[in-house]
């Protein structure tokens, strides 16, 4: 049988700043395809980062978007994961993690990261 991956409660991470938030992902998935996810320019991003102008719906998304980065670190590297968030995926319907994502439908992109890991 394989590894099954272990869920984390919110209680267990500090809530983070946004904006460092912000940095680590642009990191991880770079402006154009940050951009693409948050369905914002790349202007808005670097805002962002430091510290200005975020709206709660926004912020949400980058809190989303964090939460399946993080776990799907658990046991890959960010380069598998930015392609991972690139590919089409037969759990959403061969949309692309990034696409579900930036239709709002974080709880899919999450199912679909739990079950990647736990196929893996």
């Amino acid at each position: 049988m394989g590894e099954t991956v272990r869920t984390h409660s919110a209680a267990e991470f500090p809530v983070r700043n946004v904006s460092e938030i912000v940095r680590e992902l642009t990191a991880v998935f770079g402006p154009s395809l940050l951009s693409f996810i948050m369905d914002v320019d790349n202007r808005s991003l670097q805002r962002w980062a430091g510290g200005y102008g975020i709206r709660y719906d926004s912020e949400k998304r980058v809190r989303d978007v964090d939460t399946v980065l993080t776990f799907l670190r658990q046991k890959e590297e960010p380069a598998t994961i930015r392609a991972w968030f690139m590919g089409m995926n037969p759990q959403l319907d061969d949309a692309s993690p990034a696409e579900v994502m930036r239709d709002g439908l974080s709880r899919d992109v999450m199912a679909a990261a739990r079950a990647y890991l736990n196929a893996a």
